[in-house]
């Protein structure tokens, strides 16, 4: 099975079936990445360019170091250094990017839509790596396919996902990839961290962290976004930290093969303790790892998988 569309922009518009047809992908790229030579001939003489208009570490790292194990060629540009600073509009910027033939074009942008606003007027593929508080597709695939792996399936999990709902984009595509794939997820947080109409993305919703917890199969913990709010939220980080923080004591309350996970950066000592953070529950470094076999996947799979692997 190959992937029939041309751009991976959220989790709203992947199937079931594509989902699983990335996961399986993954599961085998990982396998790459664990060789004592970490290379694979796969995408030799391809481009693919990360234009990362806000500041990443991990999923711009991920991306580069996938395209590499393909043997692809990776060129990383940002707002900074690229001519937006000279008022150069998206799509123009855009649009010259794609006249150097790229094969697949990576963005960040801080701005809901820009991707979506990108793949309608390009031919080349386009992959979103966070657009504003919208979504966060491959992010959401990696955790999904880190559950698959710890639990052995997805379908009747329950994923309890706590913290800085309303400026999370991680939480949004979650919220849609889990309950698509068949598990059940329930959001917390502070009453003014949970935004109006959530629901309607078929989660259940709860201001109480124990409530959250008690019966979950996974737990992840949210950083509370700063750079994303107008006006403060709650009245302290340490008051912030003692209702919603997650500490050893309780995790006494979860369930005992419970996962602890976080799609980082991590504040240690505000969402997390640092002794769960680096406890024998957490699997947030196998997130880590499942995001390069994820994104060498959908390179894969958007530059035509083994129809065009090579050339061929």
């Amino acid at each position: 099975m190959e992937l029939s569309r041309k751009d991976i922009l959220d989790m709203e518009s992947l199937s079931a079936d594509e989902i699983t047809l990335i996961l399986d992908t993954a599961d085998k790229m990982r396998e790459i990445s664990e060789r004592p030579m970490k290379k694979v001939p796969t995408l030799r003489g391809k481009t693919v360019i990360l234009f990362f208009y806000e500041p990443s570490t991990r999923t711009r790292t991920s991306f580069d170091i996938a395209a590499k194990r393909l043997s692809a060629d990776s060129l990383s540009l940002s707002a900074s250094s690229s001519s937006m600073v000279k008022g150069e509009t998206l799509i123009d910027t855009g649009r010259n990017l794609e006249a150097m033939n790229p094969d697949v074009i990576v963005i960040r942008h801080t701005s809901a839509g820009a991707p979506h606003l990108l793949a309608k007027m390009l031919k080349s593929p386009v992959i979103n790596a966070g657009d504003g508080m919208h979504a966060h597709p491959t992010q959401s695939l990696l955790d999904l396919m880190t559950v698959r792996e710890n639990k052995g399936q997805i379908s009747g999990i329950r994923i309890a996902i706590i913290g800085d709902i309303s400026h999370s984009r991680v939480a949004r595509s979650n919220s849609v990839g889990f309950t698509k794939m068949g598990a059940d997820v329930v959001l917390a947080g502070p009453p003014t961290m949970i935004p109006k109409g959530i629901e309607t993305l078929s989660v259940s919703v709860t201001h109480n962290m124990e409530e959250a917890i008690c019966d979950a199969d996974v737990i992840m913990m949210l950083r509370i976004q700063k750079e994303r709010q107008q006006h403060f939220l709650f009245p302290s980080e340490r008051e912030y930290s003692k209702i919603y923080g997650l500490t050893d004591a309780k995790l006494k309350n979860a369930k005992d093969d419970v996962l602890i996970m976080h799609p980082g950066p991590i504040n240690r000592g505000v969402e997390i303790a640092y002794d769960v953070a680096d406890g024998p529950y957490s699997i947030i470094l196998e997130q880590v790892t499942n995001g390069v076999a994820v994104r060498m996947a959908l390179l894969y799979l958007v530059t035509g998988g083994i129809r065009n692997a090579n050339g061929d």
